[in-house]
């Protein structure tokens, strides 16, 4: 609705289904999915957030960015499986207004793995977030994505500045090779 090209995007799927497998394979990941919407009666939207009034307009997929909706859910190639915990979030970043952050610390989780859509403000403003509050982040560059490549380098550029301001980053290939290697759990 926003004329923006979905295959931009859809370049991190690939990428992020192998890391998904890896870490489901290792088996000591504890894998959090998160997904932005909002509730049915859209009390938790800010007028400015809405401005445009797409959010709770008809898609093709249902109401957009509505829980519960079709097009709310995450896509089949990255579906949860049993045990795996999904976040509902009202903002662009996991701990606003979620227990995001309960989960971590009832986990003993120090590093975050973070991979997903869009590079440049749902992944980046959870980054920031964690960083905030004293977790490691890295990020798989290859398992995000933007509608834009410029935003999507110039974002991963930010969190590897000045020796990780906010983060470490690294490629999926990579941290699969790491994860398979050595008994990861940690994260």
């Amino acid at each position: 609705m926003l004329g923006n090209d979905v295959r931009l995007v859809q370049r991190a799927i690939e990428p992020c289904k192998a890391v998904l497998a890896a870490a489901r394979e290792n088996g000591k990941i504890l894998i959090i999915h998160t997904r932005e919407g909002h509730r049915p009666e859209m009390v938790d939207v800010y007028n400015h957030k809405n401005r445009n009034n797409i959010i709770g307009s008809q898609g093709q997929m249902g109401k957009i960015l509505i829980r519960g909706e079709r097009g709310h859910d995450i896509i089949d190639e990255l579906y949860p499986i049993k045990g795996e915990a999904v976040i509902d979030k009202p903002g662009k970043g996991s701990f606003y207004a979620t227990d995001f952050e309960l989960i971590l610390n009832r986990n003993a989780i120090s590093t975050l793995l973070v991979c997903g859509v869009t590079t440049e403000v749902c992944v980046h403003t959870t980054v920031r977030e964690a960083n905030d509050r004293g977790y490691h982040c890295i990020v798989v560059e290859d398992a995000c994505a933007s509608y834009n490549d410029e935003f999507h380098r110039v974002a991963i550029a930010m969190i590897s500045a000045q020796g990780g301001i906010f983060g470490s980053v690294t490629t999926s290939e990579e941290l699969i090779n790491y994860i398979q290697k050595s008994s990861v759990g940690d994260a």
